[in-house]
């Protein structure tokens, strides 16, 4: 059912906007889809499409939906949520655009109004809000959590669940995650929690603040303590914020645009001091980056949010762009490269992590075709949409070369869904974070030069 003008006038803490059918604060940006002229440039760029052939499936599809409601010709209602929320928000439709029509800004404005409309109830919203609302922004939960899967990978206990098979009580998509979780290790928020900065190794070049996400901290806090590593050795003094908190990425995603604005705020006050934030994950980064976007309704509050996103730096083009140091040690080893698309779409940073790839002696990069193609991770869309997600991985999967022995990229989403589509597909390669290859070459140099003296 969609949400009628009279239910909101029964509501008096709910804003009554006059674009269409859009009846709530912050809707889609009319300027976003002025400039889509529906030539279908896009279409072959979109993984969903590509999938089904349908044209609502369809970047230009979408838009037509999205401008069609604030136009009155359409509802808020379940025909409309359902091509909205079944995108991946990969963008690489704008990267294909003429026009550069800012497809993943409409999508997400759509979703807030969704989620307004017609918010999730019954057991999806109670799922939705524990982990988006309870766990992700709260770091003492997070580091539970993390303690948690820790005991249950250390303790035997997920050896018995997976030898019984009661593993496969789950759905099949999460029996399919849980055999590729990393291993839990210590947060560096927890490791470095009294240390003021985390001093260079050798002369202090410039001081950097580190963004340590949420599930990134808990889950692969091994590529924050590469990162650590990495800019150290390159003469960075390292701040840790600790009250800093969940990017709002997953929020935004989800139609929960009040808890983004949040977060936001909270992010934005905690680096105010800082002179750059490094961001290691590249939804993260995109995310930083459009905190603007949330906050245009709010004239304050979004030249703060300008300020802040001006400072954000994904990792990879801050060594590159400040002439990181080139590791003397080999690593002999055959690398394919993935794009996350909110690294190559959302920021358009692609060649300077191939860049730190070829700087590693020994490496050899071998081309993947469509290597900015989505993995169908998408933030959690690998659980929402697993059917989608899958099929999207099984395409992916076909592009990446066999002959292989490590698959390198930048972002914690798809390393998981990659690691499942090698365990899928009965490939034997490893997935690494791009940042911990030269974290790695550091290390055998000085191991060497160790071992000489």
């Amino acid at each position: 059912m969609s949400l009628k003008e009279s239910d909101l006038k029964k509501d008096p803490a709910c804003t009554i906007n006059s674009l269409g059918n859009y009846l709530w604060s912050d809707p889609p940006d009319e300027n976003k889809w002025a400039d889509c002229v529906h030539c279908g440039m896009c279409l072959e760029s979109c993984p969903t499409y590509e999938q089904t052939g349908q044209e609502q499936h369809s970047p230009r599809g979408r838009v037509h939906l999205i401008k069609s409601v604030a136009e009155g010709k359409l509802e808020v209602n379940e025909a409309f949520a359902d091509p909205v929320f079944a995108c991946l928000d990969c963008r690489a439709c704008t990267t294909a655009c003429p026009a550069d029509v800012d497809v993943g800004g409409l999508i997400e404005e759509a979703r807030g109004q969704i989620r307004q409309a017609m918010p999730l109830t019954g057991w999806k919203g109670v799922v939705s809000k524990f982990f988006l609302q309870g766990v992700f922004p709260n770091q003492d939960r997070l580091h539970l959590l993390g303690s948690l899967l820790k005991f249950y990978q250390k303790s035997g206990l997920q050896k018995v669940v997976r030898k019984t098979r009661l593993i496969h009580i789950m759905p099949e998509h999460l029996v399919e995650m849980e055999a590729i979780l990393p291993e839990v290790k210590q947060p560096v928020r927890k490791k470095y929690k009294h240390a003021d900065v985390i001093k260079a190794k050798g002369e202090t070049k410039r001081t950097v603040a580190l963004l340590t996400g949420c599930i990134m901290d808990v889950m692969f806090s091994d590529i924050n303590e590469a990162t650590i590593n990495v800019l150290t050795r390159n003469g960075n003094d390292v701040v840790i914020p600790q009250n800093q908190t969940c990017c709002g990425a997953l929020h935004v995603h989800a139609g929960d645009r009040e808890m983004g604005r949040k977060l936001a705020k909270q992010n934005i006050e905690a680096f105010k001091d800082a002179e750059k934030v490094i961001v290691n994950a590249a939804g993260c980064g995109c995310m930083l980056k459009e905190y603007p976007e949330l906050f245009r309704e709010d004239p304050e509050w979004r030249k703060k949010a300008e300020e802040f996103s001006a400072k954000v730096e994904d990792i990879s083009k801050y060594l590159h762009d400040t002439d990181f140091e080139k590791p003397k040690a080999e690593i002999k080893t055959r690398i394919t490269y993935h794009d996350a698309c909110h690294l190559a779409h959302g920021q358009g940073i692609r060649e300077e992590p191939r860049n730190i790839l070829r700087s590693i002696p020994g490496v050899e990069i071998v081309h993947m075709p469509n290597a900015d193609r989505c993995c169908g991770s998408a933030g959690i869309y690998n659980i929402t949409n697993p059917e989608m997600a899958g099929a999207i991985l099984e395409s992916k999967m076909k592009n990446v070369p066999e002959d292989v022995e490590i698959i390198s990229m930048g972002n914690p989403g798809c390393m998981l869904q990659m690691a499942m589509g090698v365990l899928k597909y009965g490939r034997n390669q490893r997935i690494v974070h791009t940042v911990q290859l030269l974290d790695w070459a550091y290390q055998k140099e000085d191991s060497l030069k160790e071992g000489k003296g």
